[in-house]
Formats: structure tokens, sequence, C-alpha cells
């Protein structure tokens, strides 16, 4: 296994930059959620309730589109909560692939990468 060359004030920096993309995503699904709910006036009727077929087609495009989102907030955050625990387990900054060093400048564009361009790129022809 190749050795990480990250020392602990660069984990601790990637640490800091993961748990806030982590905070957005949470904050982002949790105003998707409540943008989605249905609110209810005072009588019990849904506010906001469409009665023309384009008004219900142009909701329904929102919310299936706001699923999308969500869904792909999902997974950034899941691969956020592996690269905090790769952290811990100080692996974090190596290809899962090639046990190298992936490139500081990589690490910075995606912080939850789990791969060097290379190997990605290998990955993404195989696939």
């Amino acid at each position: 296994m190749a050795e990480n060359k990250l020392d602990k004030k660069q984990l601790g920096i990637y640490r800091k930059i993961l748990l806030k993309i982590k905070e957005d995503i949470v904050h982002d699904i949790k105003n998707m959620s409540a943008v989605n709910s249905p609110q209810k006036d005072t009588s019990g009727d849904i506010v906001g309730h469409a009665l023309h077929m384009a008004d219900v087609a142009t909701d329904m495009y929102d919310k299936e589109f706001n699923l999308g989102l969500a869904s792909n907030d999902r997974e950034v955050l899941h691969r956020v909560e592996v690269a905090l625990k790769r952290i811990e387990d100080k692996t974090y900054g190596l290809c899962l692939e090639c046990k190298k060093s992936i490139p500081q400048a990589r690490l910075k564009a995606i912080p939850y990468t789990e791969t060097c361009l290379k190997c990605q790129e290998r990955l993404e022809k195989s696939s």
C-alpha cells in the first residue's frame, strides 16, 4: 500500500471542506423536502392547488426535477461520508484502484473523490 503524503494539517483542511459540503447538502435536501410537501390552509385545502392541466404538469415536472436533484445530493452525501471515514482511517487521498496518492489539485476540485484521474478515466471507459 502506498504511503499517504497528506499531513495532519492538510487532512484537517479537507475534513473541514467535506463537513461544509455535507452541511450544505443536508440543508438543500431539507429545503427540497419542505418545498415538495403540500401546504394546507386553515380550511384543510391544499394551498396553491393547481386546477389547470398545464399548471399540474409544471408542478409534476418541478417535483420530479427536485427528486432527481435530491437523489444526486444523496449520492454525493454518501461519497462525502466515505471520504470522512477515509480521513479517520488515514487512507484519504489514496486512489482506491492503484493505491497511489491522488494529486492535491484533484482533491481540491472534488474533495470526495476516491480515484486518481487516470483510474477514473479507465473506469469510465470500461463502463
